[in-house]
């Protein structure tokens, strides 16, 4: 039996689209004495200018020690000093699941950069996924209103001290759908978003995310299960 070719070329679209790869953006804030409004940790941990050994970059926890470090993920380039704000920038490959990630490590000084630049990936939609690491910086300045936007697929994780306040509204604002926000103060290892990261790429809801959150977080810090997972909020209806 001759198939038509309008049911072969709807055939090959919807394949298309299934094989599509999943894209995650990921923008790390240097963690920095000097110019965050933080608790101070060690001086070396501290320099936001020094990415190699920063708390969210460098140090085992940090993004770029832990992703390098980790089973699910290959390195397919790493890239320094980019601009003057953009210290470093990683591309990476999800070892069993077509999904790319870019992750890059701002100067702690341009942390309002860094938020800026992770709300407008955010409204681009080009990705499927943005996730913000480090300070909660809207506890010390102010950035103006987006300009509202309608829904995109673009969903949003942002790992820093009481998100869901802070930056709930101005995602939904842009037309994002928070999948993991935190509702307490909180370290913002970079442990969190790897473990989430293997929840959202099996199709996991947010709730099943927060639980992968509240896990992950309880392992670093040896606090129970329930307690770990008060830290994030729970997700929008």
């Amino acid at each position: 039996m001759k198939i038509p070719l309008t049911i072969l070329t709807a055939f090959f679209m919807l394949l298309s689209v299934s094989q599509a790869e999943r894209t995650v953006r990921v923008f790390v804030a240097l963690c920095d004495n000097k110019t965050q409004g933080i608790i101070p940790v060690g001086q070396k941990i501290g320099n936001g200018d020094l990415p190699d050994d920063n708390l969210y970059w460098g140090c085992t926890d940090g993004f770029g020690s832990y992703f390098k470090r980790s089973k699910d993920w290959k390195v397919l380039a790493s890239t320094s000093d980019i601009s003057t704000s953009v210290l470093r920038s990683m591309k990476l490959k999800h070892t069993r699941e077509d999904v790319s990630l870019t992750a890059e490590a701002y100067r702690g000084s341009e942390i309002k950069h860094c938020i800026e630049d992770f709300e407008a990936a955010i409204e681009s939609g080009n990705y499927d996924l943005v996730a913000f690491i480090g300070h909660n910086g809207l506890m010390d300045f102010q950035l103006p209103s987006r300009q509202k936007q309608a829904a995109t697929k673009t969903e949003a994780i942002v790992l820093c001290c009481r998100s869901d306040v802070y930056f709930g509204p101005r995602l939904q604002w842009i037309g994002s759908k928070p999948v993991l926000l935190t509702q307490q103060l909180m370290y913002p290892g970079a442990f969190i978003l790897h473990d989430v990261l293997n929840v959202w790429i099996a199709g996991g809801t947010p709730v099943a995310m927060r639980e992968a959150a509240g896990r992950a977080y309880a392992k670093n810090q040896k606090i129970s299960i329930k307690a770990a997972t008060g830290i994030f909020a729970p997700p929008l209806p």
